[in-house]
């Protein structure tokens, strides 16, 4: 990180750099791989020869090259950020977490979390690491569980045998979840030097015994969990995060340095979500991202961010949308969007939730 020259950009808000400062390819660069994150204006002779950069509502880092990266700031600050993604990302559980609420910058918040999953990682691997039976088919010299008979009656000259058998191993989906997630913290170079040595003896732990393959940050949502691998839920949770925000596993190799990305927008409706299941009353139920078609012939279809319902009539109560923005009043097409979704679902009540 000390070794890269950062472009610091904060949400929004535009920032103009000379035309020497990034060079053609470079600003080429980020327009192609990273034109949803910031908005990339060229030096014309309308932005007076000047490059003009904005942010569009993501927080973190992206390596350019290997001595140039973008920093984006977020308006929230980091202890508000960590709230939200405490919510978001069930880690209400990880009671010792209190600490990162103090972090000073997203890069020391990127550390704590990091160097935490780390530990958490490196404690149940002393305890053992949660193992599995998974069937196993081998030609073996010697018996071993069932044998294929009918099989080995059509050679039998063989002093070899087919056998189907169990093998109790821990190179299993929920730990590969968690050598995935290291293996990509170490690539982000974001952390700092103790909590990159901890993630490398977690690591190196983890892969004497456990194999590597891509996850997504949707894999570690749903999963099902017993007596005696729950503790492993607050730690899919937190890779969870990782691995939401880091950048694509097809990159691995390629580059030293991984993007960190945080969506605002998403994170913030996330946050409202769990938020609002985690407060209301029992008679309320909310539903995310419910989809409703409208037409005779269903020509449109509305996705509502969430919906609550009264469980006793069944009704819907209210609709509610967040908008992750800054403004003193709505916008009117927000204004509109919200009554076409309160008429398709026949309720009086809708919300529009903003982080201000």
């Amino acid at each position: 990180m000390s070794a890269m020259r950062w472009i610091e950009l904060k949400e929004y808000v535009p920032q103009e750099l000379a035309s020497d400062e990034m060079s053609l390819s470079e600003g080429e660069s980020l327009w192609r791989r990273y034109g949803t994150q910031v908005a990339v204006d060229f030096p014309t002779p309308k932005t007076n020869n000047r490059w003009r950069l904005t942010s569009q509502g993501w927080t973190g880092f992206i390596p350019l090259t290997s001595d140039l990266g973008i920093h984006l700031v977020s308006r929230v600050p980091v202890a508000n950020l960590f709230h939200m993604l405490e919510y978001a990302y069930n880690l209400k559980s990880l009671h010792f977490l209190e600490g990162v609420v103090h972090c000073s910058t997203l890069q020391d918040f990127y550390s704590s979390l990091a160097k935490i999953l780390a530990l958490r990682i490196l404690d149940r691997e002393r305890k053992g690491l949660y193992r599995s039976y998974r069937d196993e088919y081998e030609d073996v010299t010697y018996l071993r569980g069932r044998m294929d008979v009918d099989r080995h009656i059509t050679k039998p000259w063989s002093t070899r045998f087919d056998c189907e058998f169990q093998e109790h191993m821990a190179d299993i989906e929920d730990n590969r979840i968690l050598a995935w997630s290291l293996y990509l913290i170490a690539h982000n170079r974001l952390c700092s030097e103790d909590a990159a040595r901890t993630c490398r003896i977690a690591y190196r732990k983890l892969r004497a015994s456990v194999g590597l393959q891509p996850f997504r940050g949707l894999d570690c949502a749903g999963r099902i969990y017993n007596r005696l691998n729950q503790d492993y839920e607050p730690l899919h949770s937190l890779c969870r995060f990782f691995l939401d925000q880091s950048g694509p596993g097809a990159l691995v190799g390629e580059y030293q340095m991984l993007p960190f990305l945080i969506n605002m927008a998403s994170l913030f409706e996330l946050f409202v979500t769990n938020w609002l299941q985690a407060h209301l009353p029992p008679e309320f139920r909310v539903q995310p991202q419910e989809q409703v078609v409208v037409g005779a012939a269903g020509e449109l279809l509305f996705k509502m961010d969430l919906v609550l319902y009264d469980l006793e009539s069944g009704s819907v109560r209210c609709i509610l949308d967040t908008k992750y923005k800054v403004s003193d009043t709505p916008l009117a097409q927000d204004v509109e969007q919200m009554i076409a979704y309160a008429l398709a679902r026949g309720c009086d009540q809708a919300v529009l939730v903003y982080p201000t």
